[in-house]
């Protein structure tokens, strides 16, 4: 049988999700269901356009000229690895054909196959939602036990990854949560990369035409001030 999974939207010329030039395939369905998220149309699992891994790969070739030495694939959400069975056999295939690949995840799902799979990708993005586990249930519908559980995977294997965080006002604005992050992060095979990015509310229209309410409605974005000062705290880990 013919595997097939469920694509959100692709972006071909994508810029911040990974390096290099990429195509971004967003995955849709998502299980963290976040108060920030800025595509609550791809929550759903039914949603989205059904493609083969075929079609991935072809998209994919088809911008080929463009990724260079750095760029590639990147499989982003919704939350990618809900599919997973789809997710690897794509990233094998693309894999064949000298195609850099990357995953960028919420960590919502962690198995041996998730474990396999950042095993054959060449770079996971992970977004921890807060540095303290048991504030994960603000932020999202989802705990942050196996978005752990998939960092200290990372911590101890031999992984290329980066971390990312949404810095929103009154959740992770704070230096204290900004140290705590640090702190956990400080392994034998810390991130590449740590990235805090600003808050925005340029997916609210999408909450409203899926008739929800936005559950940040008057959340400001923070400073550049602010943001610079926690990244400031961040020391090593840039």
């Amino acid at each position: 049988m013919m595997i097939q999974g469920r694509i959100h939207s692709i972006e071909t010329m994508g810029t911040l999700d990974g390096p290099g030039i990429r195509t971004v395939f967003f995955l849709q369905g998502c299980n963290m269901q976040c108060v920030y998220c800025h595509n609550r149309d791809s929550w759903s699992l039914n949603g989205g356009e059904l493609y083969t891994v075929g079609k991935v790969v072809s998209t994919a070739l088809s911008y080929r000229e463009y990724y260079g030495e750095d760029g590639g694939v990147t499989f982003s959400g919704g939350e990618p690895l809900l599919q997973g069975d789809f997710l690897f056999e794509a990233a094998a295939s693309l894999k064949k054909y000298g195609i850099s690949t990357a995953v960028d995840t919420s960590g919502s799902v962690f198995n041996r196959k998730v474990a396999e799979l950042f095993r054959l990708v060449d770079l996971v993005i992970l977004d921890i939602k807060h540095s303290d586990m048991n504030q994960y249930g603000r932020i999202c519908s989802f705990s942050g036990d196996s978005a752990f559980c998939c960092l200290e995977y990372l911590q101890n294997s031999n992984i290329r990854y980066r971390v990312r965080q949404v810095i929103v006002e009154g959740y992770t604005d704070t230096v204290e949560q900004v140290d705590h992050l640090a702190e956990i992060l400080e392994s034998d095979n810390p991130p590449e990369r740590v990235e805090l990015l600003p808050y925005h509310d340029m997916g609210k229209n999408k909450w409203a035409n899926c008739g929800k309410e936005y559950p940040l409605d008057g959340v400001l974005p923070p400073t550049e001030e602010r943001v610079g000062l926690l990244r400031g705290r961040l020391k090593g880990l840039r």
